[in-house]
């Protein structure tokens, strides 16, 4: 990664949110490390040293600053094979997917080798994956004594420490504190609830994100309104599948998101966290892809690709969605949910049911389908999308194989270029899909071939899943 120190430093004085998450600055006459957006008094250039992640300024000695919190700063967002590889094994990490296995688990997830991951992820972020995933767990750590009242055993638990003795040594060596030292919130507070703030780079177009997930809403699972995202959650982890809710809004002012969470996700916050992240796309660089596509971008600038929160949940919806209307296929959506999804108490009237698994609708029988509106070669997709996630042979998350899952998704019955191309650009969080045959992409370009279509996006690459949005912005899909 570059570390030009001239631009760091500019970076720094300006506290420019770009640049926010893309490196971190250690202050030597302190020994304190910082994001370059912190607030603190100006230091000396001479002073300052420059790394790629918090992992790498903490294996200098640097502790966190307490004040802007290193453990907030926005994620990775990344077209080169090399750092698409090397963010996809931070993500991981950061969301808690190799809490139980190690390195060699991880290569071997993302389809790689153990050595090969260790050097590209060694030139991203400066660090060792193991030293990576040691500071990914005392800043998730320290997050949730700042922000929750989790007893210290269950921060550690959740933070991924199989052993509170090691946690606390680890903690005090590192932070030079003790766990309890940086806690606000007392244990003794209620814990039905739990609150963070995810980071993002501005600017972010929100009143678009929210109508964009307003209109797909799954009844039932799902609901937004002008300000704010709620949702029901199952995540399995381990051999438990924790259940409870979620509820997103903006904070402007502090260029972050603020997710409510449901008690009964505690042990799995870093895993509710990425999903967060991804579905609200929250590693983008505006100003990268402002710059690459031109006024397209500038007409709405901070327009980000919505994700998916589960992309199974996400491409069933996407098959629904296949020539019908996205009312009707909201619709559609909303008696799956009833028919198979698992009931769920909330405190919010309009989240009843956690969205069916792949096991479920993988049995699910043709008529039970066909009762419900489902036609039968969208049973077909369905059921085919099902039976490849509960095999393990999809995996629809950003860290897979682009490429290779693309030719799995075509491999199915019912499953065209637009519907493949679609879940890429939201499930797999892939920038440069492009549903180039899409109604409204050429009604917007004024185009009628597909072909066409496909030769004036050459320019956008490998932003076009970002130009597709823009697209449709423009035509009010």
């Amino acid at each position: 990664m570059w570390m030009d120190h001239d631009v760091c430093c500019q970076a720094l004085a300006a506290h420019d949110a770009r640049f926010d998450g893309r490196f971190f600055v250690g202050v030597t006459s302190t020994g304190i490390y910082c994001r370059p957006v912190c607030r603190t008094r100006r230091v000396k250039p001479a002073n300052c040293r420059f790394y790629p992640s918090a992992a790498a300024a903490e294996a200098q000695g640097f502790r966190p600053c307490l004040r802007c919190r290193p453990e907030l700063a926005p994620g990775h967002a990344s077209v080169d094979a090399p750092s698409r590889l090397a963010q996809a094994a931070a993500n991981l990490i950061e969301n808690g997917a190799c809490t139980n296995s190690g390195i060699g688990a991880l290569a071997e997830r993302l389809g790689t080798t153990d050595r090969h991951l260790r050097r590209v992820f060694a030139a991203e972020f400066g660090v060792a994956p193991v030293a990576y995933m040691q500071t990914q767990r005392l800043l998730l750590a320290k997050r949730l004594l700042t922000d929750t009242s989790l007893p210290v055993t269950e921060v550690a638990m959740a933070a991924g420490f199989g052993s509170l003795r090691r946690f606390n040594a680890l903690f005090r060596e590192r932070y030079r504190l003790q766990p309890r030292g940086i806690r606000k919130t007392p244990e003794s507070a209620a814990r039905d609830r739990l609150e963070f703030e995810l980071a993002y780079r501005p600017p972010y177009a929100w009143t678009a994100q929210l109508a964009f997930l307003t209109v797909r809403a799954t009844e039932g699972v799902e609901a937004a309104t002008a300000k704010q995202y709620r949702r029901t959650v199952a995540v399995e982890h381990g051999k438990a599948v924790h259940r409870g809710w979620i509820e997103v809004a903006h904070r402007a002012r502090r260029h972050t998101l603020q997710v409510t969470m449901s008690g009964s996700l505690a042990l799995v916050v870093p895993v509710v966290l990425g999903r967060v992240k991804q579905l609200f796309d929250l590693g983008c660089r505006p100003d990268e892809i402002e710059r690459h596509l031109g006024g397209m971008a500038s007409s709405l600038p901070g327009l980000r690709v919505p994700g998916a929160f589960d992309g199974f949940e996400m491409a069933v919806r996407a098959v629904l969605g296949q020539q019908i209307t996205v009312a009707a296929a909201r619709t559609l959506a909303g008696r799956i949910t009833r028919a198979f999804g698992e009931p769920i108490a909330t405190p919010f009237m309009d989240l009843t049911h956690t969205f069916p698994t792949p096991e479920r609708l993988a049995a699910a029988s043709g008529d039970e389908l066909g009762r419900l509106g489902v036609t039968r070669s969208r049973q077909r997709a369905i059921r085919g999308l099902a039976e490849g996630c509960a095999s393990g042979k999809l995996d629809l998350i950003p860290t897979a194989d682009v490429e290779q899952t693309l030719e799995e998704l075509r491999s199915l019955p019912g499953i065209g270029e637009w519907t493949a191309q679609y879940i890429a650009m939201r499930a797999l969080g892939w920038p440069d899909a492009f549903p180039h045959g899409d109604h409204a992409v050429k009604k917007a370009l004024g185009e009628t071939s597909a072909r066409r279509v496909l030769a004036r996006a050459e320019s956008w690459r490998p932003w076009r899943a970002y130009a597709t949005m823009h697209l449709w912005n423009g035509a009010k899909v």
